[in-house]
């Protein structure tokens, strides 16, 4: 088994489909996403797969060492940063083509008007081993 984080970003990744920011979508819009996600998880406890996952809010700041005895640097929060990560979900997975297929199914959360978002995931696969140096 293979582990990968699936990642839903804010903002960042192409436009999906249904683009309507979720600050715009009813109450129950947001009640059905939610919904679909927990239930998505909850199919994936059953086979096994599903190893932990997390919403994430917009807010956030970078933070830095800046030298002994020096407290950590912070600069941020940065709302217009490109990269900004909705939440998670980690699968445990027997293949990559496993983890890009519930990605895609994922990708199919119910948004605006109920309709799927089809929003892009990034699938990142977790390090098993340190990097290779090669000279």
């Amino acid at each position: 088994m293979a582990k990968y984080l699936l990642l839903k970003h804010y903002r960042g990744a192409p436009a999906p489909v249904n683009d309507v920011p979720m600050d715009q979508w009813t109450p129950e819009e947001i009640s059905a996403h939610v919904q679909y996600m927990q239930d998505f998880a909850a199919r994936l406890e059953g086979t096994g797969e599903f190893v932990d996952g997390q919403a994430l809010a917009p807010e956030g700041a970078w933070v830095r060492y800046d030298g002994e005895g020096r407290p950590p640097v912070t600069d941020g929060p940065f709302a217009e940063t490109k990269d900004l990560i909705a939440g998670w979900m980690i699968i445990d997975v027997d293949s990559y083509e496993r983890a890009v297929e519930l990605a895609g199914e994922l990708s199919a959360a119910p948004g605006a008007g109920g309709k799927p978002i089809h929003e892009w995931l990034e699938v990142r696969p977790f390090l098993t081993a340190p990097p290779t140096i090669t000279e």
